[in-house]
């Protein structure tokens, strides 16, 4: 019997972001989940390093990368239609539900128990201890988000610059050292050219 889990996730990068915004580059879910596990690990690398967490970075990567999967069947609905009313995000997260079920239902048997957390992020067990880490996963899902619009208003493009103001402020909600100091030393970088970042390296061994 052939199990279709790989290959509906692997159509995660043809299922579009910013449908409703006219965007400079063009963004997948794949892409953006590459991504938000990237940022994963580096904030709690930073919060283990620099503020005495004792986080898994391996576990959060994990958790990320499938964050968004259900967007392979729900599509990417945008943050202003999700959370318009209650009564809408209520219902989107019922349809998200039966989509995580629908996908858990490709896995292999013998796999349910370590996918079927990953498929269904939203209610963590607090036995796993993946609910203080959903912490991180979220803060790097509204940071990449934040870096997009970054990115998009450097290359000129104003479309963003509502939404960058809205991020930063979601941003600064969550209250977490190790997103102020990605915002403080790592972020600024994104709104420079090539050449710019290029200048600005340090040198070799110093």
């Amino acid at each position: 019997m052939s199990y279709h889990f790989s290959a509906y996730m692997y159509r995660l990068r043809s299922i579009s972001r910013w449908s409703l915004m006219r965007s400079t580059a063009p963004d997948n879910v794949a892409e953006h989940s590459y991504h938000v596990a990237l940022l994963s690990h580096l904030l709690c690398e930073i919060g283990n390093s620099l503020f005495d967490r004792q986080l898994s970075a391996e576990r959060a990567v994990t958790l990320a990368l499938f964050h968004d999967a259900t967007e392979v069947f729900t599509g990417d609905i945008p943050t202003p239609v999700k959370h318009h009313n209650p009564r809408l995000l209520a219902n989107f997260r019922e349809m998200e539900q039966i989509a995580a079920d629908r996908l858990l239902s490709m896995v292999p048997p013998g796999l349910h128990e370590a996918y079927a957390p990953l498929l269904s992020p939203n209610e963590p067990s607090a036995a796993s201890g993946d609910a203080g880490l959903m912490l991180y996963v979220k803060a790097a899902d509204s940071l990449d988000t934040y870096l997009k619009c970054a990115w998009e208003l450097a290359a000129g493009n104003r479309e963003f610059a509502v939404a960058k103001t809205q991020l930063l402020a979601k941003l600064n909600q969550f209250a977490l050292p190790e997103v102020a100091y990605f915002l403080e030393h790592l972020a600024p970088s994104f709104e420079m050219t090539l050449d710019e970042l290029s200048e600005t390296e340090p040198p070799l061994g110093g």
